[in-house]
Parts: C-alpha cells; structure tokens; sequence
C-alpha cells in the first residue's frame, strides 16, 4: 500500500485501533484497563469503548477535509476544529456526559487531517500541523486578563505560561517526533506490551500533563515526573514481570492520590498510531 492510496477509512480505522489500543493496555497507573478503573469512578472500558465508535466517523471526516481543502492552513484548522466540536458532542452523547477523549480527538482531528492534505505522508504533516496552529496559544489566550470566569487551563496559563496541547500542536508535536516516537524505535526488539508499558513511564516522566494539573496541580505533576524518572532509569533492569509489579503498586499510589495521567495517555496512542503508518 503506497502512502497515495491510503483512504479515510483506513486511517480512521488505524485511529480507532490505536484509542482501543491505549485503554487494553494494562497495567497503567491511575488510568482505565482491563486491570483497574484507575483513578476514575465514572467509565470502564465499555465507556472508551462507546467513545472509540462514536468518534470513528469524525475521524474519517477529518480525513477527508484534509483532502479536499484547497484553502490556507488556517481555514482547514478551523473547518477541523467546527467538525471537531461535533465530533466531542457526540462523544459525550455515547458516554452519557463522561468525558474520555477530549483531548484524543483535538490531536487527533490535527493529525488525521494533515496526513488527508498530505497524502498519508507523516513526515510532511507535522509542518502543516505547525502551520495550521502557530496562532492557536495567542488567538485563544488573547483576551484571559478581561475575562471574569478561567478554565483552568487559561488559569494554567496566565499564571504559569503553560501552554497544554495548544503549545504542542503549535510546536508539531515534540512530544511525539523528538520524544516518544525515538524512545519506542530504539526498543524494537522488545515484547510489545514491554515497549508500551516503558514508553507510558517515559511520557509520565517528561510530559506536562494537563489532567495531572488539573487534579493535582504543579506540585501533583512534579511528584509524579520525580517517581516516573526514577523508574524509568531502572527500565534496563526490569523484566516484563517486575515492570507489570511495579505498574500495578503505582496505580494504587495515584488512586489513592487521586491521579490521572490521561494526557500521557493521549499521547500513547497518538504515538501508537504514528508506529501503525505505513513507512513511505
């Protein structure tokens, strides 16, 4: 299959795959499996489940708006971005109000919209994903200061300048080109589980996290990236077994906390997704 014939289907099915992917895996840290509802009390699998499949024709969507739109970068960030909206509403309809994929479905409406411009080529979407959002931080945040009521992301970035997912898109993703996907290449020869579960630590010990922020705040993020380095120096070391022991141990540490690492997640499967591309 050439990078020319790769159609909105294929690459929705590929997104889906990488989503169900991400919440099978186990043992993770405060997070949704098959093992644990981490720190959640309100979804399951069954909830991502339902998320996965309301999301899947968004996805195609995405694609397709990518290769159809003949504007300026700008005008297919915003065709994305309305189709995106919709797509979070059906979401929370599927759901029942629980939100599972917010910040997967605005990475993902970026990225499977630049690889339909860009014809599946990865390697050239991640400049059009820059392009498409280089004004994203400053347009949304332009106004905080006259505004009378904050996210907490906004609050996030007034006082601290933390950017969240905006700055990374608006940066094509370093997370994942300088970052997760290099860490991953190097473990080929690993179990797959093995490099998924040690790629999970790398991001839990790097990322800025927004929903560890918005739980725990600076202080919550700190720990936590302090307890995932420490971890990930001893990865060398770790069988498949003893990483599974240490795993599961932490995830009664965050529950206890009340800790999700769902941004870490996001960016799992945002990365699992680039690895299931066909190679150009």
């Amino acid at each position: 299959m050439t990078n020319k014939t790769l159609s909105s289907d294929y690459l929705a099915d590929l997104a889906c795959q990488a989503l169900a992917f991400e919440v099978q895996l186990a043992p993770k840290p405060g997070l949704v499996d098959p093992w644990s509802n981490g720190a959640h009390q309100d979804m399951t699998p069954q909830t991502f489940a339902a998320s996965i499949e309301a999301l899947r024709p968004y996805f195609k969507g995405y694609v397709q708006l990518g290769q159809t739109h003949a504007g300026a970068p700008d005008q297919l960030f915003q065709a994305l971005r309305q189709l995106g909206q919709e797509a979070e509403a059906a979401m929370l309809t599927a759901t029942a109000g629980v939100n599972t994929h917010k910040g997967a479905n605005f990475s993902f409406a970026l990225l499977l919209g630049a690889l339909g411009a860009c014809q599946g080529d990865l390697e050239a979407s991640w400049p059009l994903i820059k392009a498409m959002t280089q004004h994203l931080v400053t347009q949304d945040f332009a106004h905080l200061a006259k505004k009378t009521s904050l996210s907490y992301g906004e609050r996030l970035y007034l006082e601290h300048g933390i950017t969240g997912v905006r700055g990374e898109a608006a940066a094509s993703y370093p997370v994942l080109r300088q970052g997760l996907l290099p860490f991953v290449n190097k473990r080929k020869d690993l179990d797959q589980r093995q490099i998924w579960l040690q790629a999970l630590v790398y991001l839990m010990a790097t990322v800025q996290d927004g929903n560890l922020l918005h739980r725990g705040g600076l202080t919550a993020l700190a720990q936590v990236q302090d307890e995932m380095c420490l971890l990930l120096d001893q990865l060398p070391g770790l069988s498949l077994t003893q990483l599974e022991e240490r795993l599961i141990a932490y995830d009664q540490v965050l529950i206890e906390r009340h800790l999700s690492p769902g941004g870490s997640a996001d960016f799992l499967a945002l990365g699992y997704f680039c690895t299931l591309l066909p190679s150009s």
